[in-house]
């Protein structure tokens, strides 16, 4: 269940040593906080739940689809009615796609148990499931797994802290930021926390 404190220390004080902006960003922020999820199927619900609403909203719509059953249990959004999904607030898109992971993991056609050790090939699984995008598979593997060279690159703070602490005048693209990173393999998961971490920390983060 995600990088623990430990490792993402270790993560981040090995990023240090190789890459100075890193280890002059650190002494300024200090370490992030672990980020950590639950694996398997209500964690990627969860996440489908909270697309483009806000976490009150993402909340609200949890707490009453909790009401009708088990949201960890994928039996709940197959026996739902499109009007009992509608009252818990999903759009008919997101019963569409909460529809879809629930079929993919009762068949089995998906095994979060089961993920492929290479992390390629687990984004592949996941994004196979409508309404899980790279950026969605790639958090998952990262807070849920611990998988500690996921890089979700297209994220945007991710572009703008990676930018901001390595001194750019402006944010790298997703390709360039994915360029960047390749001399951390294999701490890329520490260093995408730590952007997230820096981007909080707001004009604290500001090289001086």
């Amino acid at each position: 269940m995600g990088l623990s404190a430990a490792a993402l220390t270790a993560g981040l004080d090995e990023l240090a040593a190789i890459e100075p902006a890193f280890a002059a960003a650190l002494a300024r922020v200090g370490y992030p906080a672990p980020r950590v999820r639950a694996t398997g199927y209500a964690t990627l619900l969860r996440t489908i739940v909270g697309q483009q609403v806000s976490v009150r909203a993402a909340d609200s719509v949890w707490r009453k689809l909790a009401e009708l059953g088990d949201p960890g249990d994928p039996a709940l959004v197959t026996a739902l009615s499109d009007e009992d999904m509608r009252g818990c607030g999903f759009s008919r898109q997101k019963t569409g796609y909460a529809r879809s992971l629930a079929g993919l993991v009762t068949s089995g056609a998906l095994d979060l148990a089961a993920l492929p050790a290479d992390d390629e090939e687990a984004i592949a699984q996941l994004v196979a499931v409508k309404g899980i995008g790279r950026w969605s598979a790639e958090v998952y593997l990262l807070f849920a797994e611990g998988r500690p060279d996921i890089w979700p690159a297209g994220d945007l703070a991710v572009q703008i802290e990676t930018g901001r602490i390595l001194g750019h005048a402006e944010r790298p693209s997703e390709k360039l930021t994915r360029a960047l990173a390749e001399p951390w393999r294999p701490h890329r998961g520490a260093a995408a926390i730590f952007t997230w971490h820096h981007y909080g920390a707001g004009a604290d983060a500001a090289p001086v």
